[in-house]
């Protein structure tokens, strides 16, 4: 099945996969962001709390239907093996394990947040506020394995998207720590520290990672998924062409783009309760 999707260029359920995941992505980013900024506090006569923490449980809601459309069309292109164990499952996959992996971790620290998130009442405010901290921890893993996954991460526009995504979040905490300083230090500075180092990580690993020679081989391609590319490459194909990275010779169509995993800083369906968390 691999080698005859390769001969006939891309499925529409690679596209969709792209799709799905670059839109997860961005939904996830909004969530987070309207949940690290805290919501509560723009409320006014035009715009009462309750209206804004619909948007904020709304739009959480909204990326987990693309998170779970992502997830189902990655499954489906038999291109790739990717199962749905391997999607629930981290380091499960022959594909990109590290990185699909990553989109699986963070999907697990989405569906943990629901969980209790729907149990909060019964085990408590303390111990579920707690765990919603892994809210926090999804976003950046979601990103990482969109890079590390996605054969869009040398397009302009995805490129665009990430950087524009990490934008809007240091934004946001830039602007919660600033909200009441100097009280809390030690938290306020824990979140500039993280945020700089993930920063600073990151744009010295893209241009040697994802933004540098051989990724699909240098990030767990199975080669016999690099050898189908390289043949159909030289039979002059340009479906294939296309959608691989144009400097990657070695390049295969990718079927993750972007997180998996779109974790979500609101996946709470308590509206009260899913912004209580960034505070």
């Amino acid at each position: 099945m691999s080698a005859l999707l390769a001969a006939t260029g891309p499925s529409a359920y690679w596209y969709l996969t792209r799709s799905t995941g670059a839109v997860a992505l961005l939904l996830l980013t909004v969530a987070l962001v309207l949940g690290v900024i805290d919501v509560r506090r723009w409320s006014s006569e035009n715009w009462p709390r309750f209206v804004v923490d619909s948007l904020h449980r709304n739009v959480s809601l909204l990326a987990l239907v693309f998170l779970g459309l992502h997830i189902l069309t990655a499954v489906l292109d038999s291109f790739a093996p990717i199962s749905l164990v391997n999607a629930v499952i981290p380091f499960t996959g022959s594909y990109r394990p590290f990185w699909l992996g990553l989109g699986a971790l963070s999907f697990d620290l989405i569906v943990t947040v629901i969980v209790t998130s729907l149990l909060r009442r019964q085990m408590g405010h303390a111990i579920w506020r707690s765990i919603h901290w892994l809210t926090y921890a999804s976003w950046p893993v979601a990103l990482l394995h969109g890079l590390g996954t996605g054969s869009d991460v040398k397009s302009t526009w995805m490129l665009a998207l990430s950087i524009g995504c990490l934008i809007a979040v240091i934004a946001a905490i830039l602007v919660r720590v600033a909200a009441g300083w100097p009280e809390q230090l030690a938290r306020r500075g824990a979140a500039l520290g993280g945020i700089a180092i993930f920063t600073l990580g990151l744009f010295l690993w893209l241009p040697s990672g994802p933004l540098g020679k051989e990724w699909a081989r240098r990030s767990g391609t199975p080669q016999t998924l690099l050898g189908h590319s390289s043949s159909h490459a030289s039979s002059g194909s340009g479906l294939l062409n296309a959608a691989s990275l144009s400097s990657d010779s070695s390049s295969v169509r990718s079927p993750e783009t972007s997180s998996s995993s779109a974790a979500n800083s609101s996946s709470d369906f308590n509206s009260s309760g899913a912004t209580g968390a960034s505070q």
